[in-house]
């Protein structure tokens, strides 16, 4: 097996557990204690992953891409993932849209949903239905700071959210894995989603398939709070089994219907 199978491999376990162990690599890939070594000092230098002692752990991401630099990654999927999700929120519900470039295209989705009760720290998803005003309809924005990715977040927005009560939350997310969950690089903005899923009912997350493995610095929720997660037929088999297990119900966007991997819970 060449050097860049190996710390594919490797770089794949990590995403999926979040950590892995130079005793265990030398097994599974049958090679010499020195060569996995070598193979996690190159991984560390590229900095794919954190080394530690008596194997790796995965690197937690600190930086936050901007709106528009997000905007331009996986548009076919988020778009597939968007129409799904629609589907999901019924007419005269209270909705929350959490910030993100996947939420902001949810809401185009459902701007002639009636009877929408919208909650949100996102301005462009304000924008989308402020463009497309209409009279059933009402659009809470909460106050906050502005982030990178063009989400309020801090006590302004905390102050907004806390002692809501809505029926459902769309979260987008900056990764999802196996032992972090569902995280984000900034920890205001995660307090701020925190505080959203804490009002919600019911938790949908909208994340495309890159964000499998991918690590940010603060978990927003584990996996198993999640009660619907939507995200595209690019997700890789390992992940599409995690994710079939941990949350009540996946569903993959794609060029076909959506396809359920699990039913509802009883």
């Amino acid at each position: 097996m060449l050097a860049a199978q190996r710390q594919e491999l490797i770089l794949e376990r990590i995403r999926s557990t979040g950590a892995v162990r130079v005793a265990d690599l030398v097994e599974s890939l049958a090679v010499s204690d020195m060569t996995v070594r070598r193979d996690l000092d190159a991984l560390e230098a590229r900095g794919a992953l954190r080394k530690v002692h008596g194997g790796a752990v995965a690197r937690a991401r600190t930086e936050e891409p901007g709106f528009a630099a997000k905007s331009a990654l996986q548009g076919d999927e988020k778009r597939a993932i968007a129409r799904a999700v629609a589907g999901l929120v019924p007419p005269h519900a209270a909705v929350g849209l959490s910030g993100g470039t996947t939420t902001a295209l949810v809401a185009e989705h459902l701007v002639d949903t009636p009877g929408l009760t919208v909650v949100t720290n996102s301005l462009p998803v304000a924008e989308v239905f402020h463009r497309a005003a209409r009279p059933d309809r009402t659009v809470a924005l909460t106050g906050g700071f502005r982030t990178p990715s063009d989400a309020l977040v801090g006590p302004l927005a905390l102050a907004s959210i806390r002692g809501l009560n809505l029926d459902l939350l769309v979260l987008g997310v900056h990764g999802m894995q196996e032992r972090a969950g569902f995280t984000t690089p900034n920890l205001l903005e995660a307090e701020t989603d925190r505080a959203l899923v804490e009002a919600a009912g019911t938790l949908v997350v909208a994340a495309d398939h890159s964000k499998w493995g991918t690590v940010g610095i603060s978990t927003i929720v584990h996996l198993d709070r999640c009660d619907v997660l939507v995200t595209d037929d690019g997700l890789a088999p390992r992940a599409r089994e995690v994710l079939g297990e941990r949350v009540g119900r996946l569903v993959l966007a794609g060029a076909r219907a959506p396809q359920t991997e699990k039913e509802d819970p009883a």
